[in-house]
């Protein structure tokens, strides 16, 4: 066996997940606790079709069912569910599904039991229960993982990961797991398949082993997962073996797939005499989806117009008191299907910032499509403290109003319409929007590839719960500053 000489064991740490999940047990115990007490302080009948009916003394049924009963019947409803799965667990909007199904069975159950029992309960209690269990548990297991988030800042309450695979696809992974944090997946080692080549050089983050069992590698470095990256990493029977391998072991096995970039409904897996088959839908970008996803940008726009029109006067204020030159600044952009218009964003340079743009083109920070400076001077000071808050994209809700945007997509770009070529030009499928992957994965701090990388992601799997995660997300990302110049 070849040993790395970078590699040294890592030392086990505690079983975060089950502290996690009683955690959340407790959560949800107590936002069932909290449906029952609203419904009872907010409805007079809430204890229609319990009349006169005594339990354990004193104790009335009503009352016995609305601290017991409930809050019982909704732990074992997300329990069957899956929403106590660690693998749906911290991240993404599958745990947030699961506990929708289970709301959904609750009110099933709650009616199928007023129906056998023959109590007539009050239809408005119902509704109200099942509707505040919902709002309840998804606030508190929001809560849960802002703590969690932040506690994987740290490094702690992560998977630790020891990635398999050639040194490329290995790096590949390791740099989009660590810089979303929040995944909760920490590679500390990495294995290759081979030796390399005589006189090539590996260079990695991590230690890297080569020729070990990688069971026993697992098991000394104290890692809890092995993750399979790409095509070549492993042959089918050799995964399938690495498979029965784990099995009792308490490791998990997480296979990277050849094919990238396409998650959610898009993918369906169907074995045929064993074999698993990976089917993968064409993404879809009209219908229901694309409907209320129109409805849902004009009607939140024209409402934030209204809402934030004390703040937008405000600023508008401060740029005209800071010096000369409009307020708004208007650029043609390009968007839906290449059609051009004209985007508005407060102004946050100097008048002559386009005059001055060709003698700082060699300090470009970024490459492909995109020019920034970290301390570009043709910036204002007021325009500073904007760009900082994002605060100088919100006249782009004009743009939603009109149709010409959406709240989240592709960001629109200030270029012609014969520089989106090839793979890029996917991005005009869809609208341009205010926020984006982009937006909550580093912004500023991305390069060209990965900009492109990300807006190629969300045209494929685009989605209204995708929408809106995104848009919870940002709000974080823009109050922490982070990658915004």
């Amino acid at each position: 066996m070849a040993r790395s000489v970078f590699a040294r064991p890592v030392a086990p740490r505690g079983n975060w997940r089950r502290h996690y999940v009683a955690w959340l047990v407790l959560l949800d115990t107590l936002a069932a606790l909290a449906a029952s007490q609203t419904v009872v302080a907010l409805l007079a009948d809430a204890d229609a079709g319990f009349w006169d009916q005594r339990v354990l003394g004193n104790v009335s049924s009503f009352t016995l069912v609305a601290n017991v009963g409930v809050p019982l019947g909704w732990l074992l409803l997300l329990v069957a569910a899956g929403a106590y799965d660690q693998r749906a667990l911290g991240l993404g909007t599958e745990e947030l599904k699961r506990v929708a199904r289970a709301n959904l069975a609750m009110a099933a159950m709650v009616s199928f039991l007023a129906l056998g029992f023959k109590k007539d309960l009050s239809r408005a209690t119902v509704a109200a229960i099942i509707i505040c269990l919902l709002l309840y548990t998804l606030v508190v297991r929001f809560a849960a993982r802002v703590v969690l988030r932040r506690v994987r800042r740290t490094g702690r309450a992560s998977q630790k990961v020891l990635l398999v695979g050639r040194l490329s696809d290995a790096l590949a992974l390791h740099e989009v797991v660590t810089r979303n944090y929040g995944a909760g997946l920490h590679p500390i080692a990495i294995h290759l398949p081979h030796h390399p080549r005589p006189g090539e050089r590996v260079n990695a983050p991590v230690p890297v082993y080569v020729g070990w069992d990688l069971v026993p590698l697992v098991q000394q470095l104290g890692a809890d997962t092995i993750a399979v990256c790409g095509p070549a990493s492993l042959e089918s029977y050799e995964l399938r073996k690495l498979a029965w391998q784990l099995e009792g072991t308490g490791l998990n096995l997480v296979v990277v797939p050849q094919v990238t970039d396409v998650t959610g409904p898009r993918i369906h897996v169907r074995p045929i005499e064993g074999l698993p088959l990976l089917n993968v839908d064409e993404p879809t970008i009209s219908g229901l989806s694309l409907l209320a996803k129109t409805v849902l940008d004009k009607v939140t726009a024209l409402v934030g117009l209204v809402l934030l029109s004390p703040v937008l006067l405000g600023i508008a204020v401060a740029i005209k008191a800071s010096g000369p030159g409009p307020v708004m600044f208007r650029q043609t952009r390009i968007g839906h299907e290449g059609r051009a218009f004209k985007v508005w964003k407060f102004r946050t340079m100097y008048i002559d910032a386009e005059e001055r743009l060709a003698a700082l083109r060699h300090q470009n920070e970024s490459d492909g499509l995109l020019f920034k400076i970290k301390d570009d001077p043709r910036v204002t000071p007021v325009g500073r403290h904007l760009r900082a808050l994002s605060l100088d994209e919100l006249p782009q809700l004009i743009n939603v109003l009109r149709g010409q945007m959406s709240l989240v997509g592709p960001r629109p770009l200030p270029t012609e319409d014969d520089d989106y070529r090839g793979d890029v030009r996917r991005r005009l499928l869809v609208r341009p929007g205010i926020t984006g992957l982009w937006q909550i994965s580093g912004r500023s701090d991305l390069t060209w590839d990965d900009a492109v990388r990300l807006d190629l992601h969300y045209v494929d799997n685009w989605s209204l719960v995708y929408d809106l995660a995104i848009l919870w997300k940002t709000a974080s990302v823009v109050l922490a500053r982070r990658g915004a110049y």
